[in-house]
């Protein structure tokens, strides 16, 4: 069984029927507001008496659903069940697991703009952001099953006189999911997908501020027919069963997506060997960026302004990849710098069930504080020129904010913010572009923006970043087209949606007959 890929297509939403739709979408899910959601372990749905209480972040006041939250008894119970459930889930045909992943993709592409509306509620996404990240879902989900089927028969070895030689690869074992707010589709449903594709079986735990959009992707695999004990939900505290289930001697790997102090903290802790562990834990880690967008001398400067405005506050800047950094050649800095600033003036900040906005809200009280201590900063450290504003008296609603020359070393240059927030930097040259361009702990994404193809071809070898993007904005990778993942503290560069990730899920094993 073979399908060929196609990345999902966005939805036009200046197309009135796709608006009507996708209105009706969010009705559908407003009418579905205050559920409580079980934990699912080996297929037995759990409720519990503590709850993680999942709310609006653009109406604070606004409970999207209650859902049970696992405790160190939960996990155990759900790592026995995945442990019971990969004695026969590993010896699955690829196909047969594909078709499975196949089912699971048809049915959100079904009900894509009621997974779409949870994302805009329980996320604070804008309708665009949220299409494409259910849009995405839908395409990790298809890619990884049909690289199932293309990495089924391993990979051609030599035989000797007398000899049959092969080399295939087989799972892991049990792994743990530890998936973000900020894609709580697309990364969540991918990186277990690509788990559970390869044979392994999967516990997984969502971010607690996007609990809802994954018990509705546990929903799913259900009705995709995914076996019992597969795949484990199980919310919880990080402190509480992130630890515990990392430090389980029977967790054979750890996915994770999220800060880089969490992530460091994950790779130490999954680097001990416990009693009863018989293998070296492998860590999937992405764990962030200070992602740059580099403005040479002979740029187009509307392309430069617009590139460095949509990579920056898309979905509030809450992206890994965001052009938090703005690095412009001295000569265009000052014209580049206003077009910019234009351009985010126009922005509009409002709740994101409104077709028009443009940025909703950042996703929590903790983050809001975050990013409103770094305004502050930044207007130490170089000039406001738009935004600055925050207001968290309903939501959580940051203004689009420019922050004017800024020092190379500054800690707005440094820091990830993760929040609508761009510092501008002046450079002198192409080397000095390519020197701060290069002058974070971080590599994950980059853009840079030039009509010299001396200067393109430097970048291309010098820009030290796991995604570079030539004369467009460096966020927005499509499943296929974009492998992603960084460099340096960015995390294991596991270029989710490409040729190899599914590789980081296997182990290869060479046997050899002899006649």
């Amino acid at each position: 069984m073979v399908i060929d890929y196609k990345h999902e297509p966005f939805t036009n939403f200046s197309n009135e029927e796709n608006k009507k739709e996708f209105k009706e979408a969010l009705k559908k899910v407003n009418a579905q507001l205050g559920r409580e959601y079980p934990l699912v372990i080996n297929g037995i749905k759990i409720l519990t008496e503590e709850k993680i209480a999942s709310y609006n972040p653009a109406i604070k006041t606004e409970l999207i659903g209650k859902v049970s939250k696992a405790n160190q008894d939960h996990a155990e119970q759900a790592m026995q069940a995945a442990l019971t459930a990969y004695d026969s889930w590993k010896k699955w045909e690829p196909e047969a697991r594909a078709a499975i992943l196949f089912r699971a993709a048809a049915i959100i592409r079904r009900r894509k703009h009621e997974f779409s509306a949870y994302l805009v509620k329980e996320a604070g996404k804008p309708w665009k952001e949220a299409d494409a990240d259910t849009a995405e879902a839908i395409d990790f989900i298809e890619y990884y099953a049909r690289q199932m089927l293309s990495l089924k028969e391993g990979v051609p070895i030599l035989s000797r006189a007398g000899e049959h030689n092969q080399f295939h690869y087989v799972p892991l074992g049990v792994g743990v999911i530890i998936s973000p707010f900020n894609f709580p589709l697309a990364i969540m449903a991918g990186t277990a997908i690509a788990a559970i594709v390869a044979g392994n079986t999967v516990l997984l735990k969502p971010s607690n501020n996007t609990p809802v959009v994954a018990a509705k992707f546990m929903e799913v695999m259900e009705e995709a027919g995914l076996p019992k004990g597969v795949l484990n939900f199980i919310p919880g505290s990080g402190a509480d069963i992130g630890d515990f289930l990392v430090d389980h001697p029977k967790t054979r790997f750890v996915s994770f997506t999220g800060s880089r102090e969490v992530g460091c903290r994950i790779y130490e802790r999954a680097a001990k060997v416990h009693p009863g562990q018989i293998w070296l834990k492998r860590v999937m880690a992405e764990m962030g960026g200070k992602d740059t967008v580099v403005v040479d001398s002979d740029a187009d400067v509307d392309l430069a302004a617009a590139s460095i405005v949509y990579s920056g506050f898309g979905f509030s800047g809450q992206k890994c990849s965001a052009g938090s950094r703005a690095v412009i050649h001295e000569d265009l800095y000052d014209q580049v710098l206003e077009k910019a600033v234009a351009l985010t003036k126009t922005l509009t900040v409002d709740n994101p069930e409104k077709a028009e906005t443009y940025m909703g809200p950042v996703i929590d009280q903790a983050a809001y504080n975050k990013i409103m201590s770094y305004i502050k900063i930044g207007k130490k450290e170089g000039k406001l020129v738009a935004g600055g504003e925050g207001d968290d008296s309903k939501g959580f609603f940051i203004q689009p904010t420019i922050i004017a020359d800024v020092d190379e070393k500054a800690r707005l240059m440094q820091d990830e913010i993760f929040g609508p927030v761009i510092a501008f930097c002046k450079a002198k040259n192409i080397d000095h572009l390519l020197k701060i361009a290069n002058n974070t702990d971080y590599g994950l994404t980059g853009a840079f923006i030039s009509n010299n193809r001396e200067h393109v071809e430097r970048a291309l070898k010098e820009f030290h970043v796991g995604n570079l993007y030539i004369n467009r904005n460096c966020t927005g990778a499509i499943v296929g087209y974009h492998p992603f993942g960084g460099f340096n503290m960015s995390g294991t560069d596991s270029k989710a949606g490409g040729p190899d990730y599914l590789l980081l899920h296997m182990q290869a094993q060479t046997t050899s007959e002899s006649f």
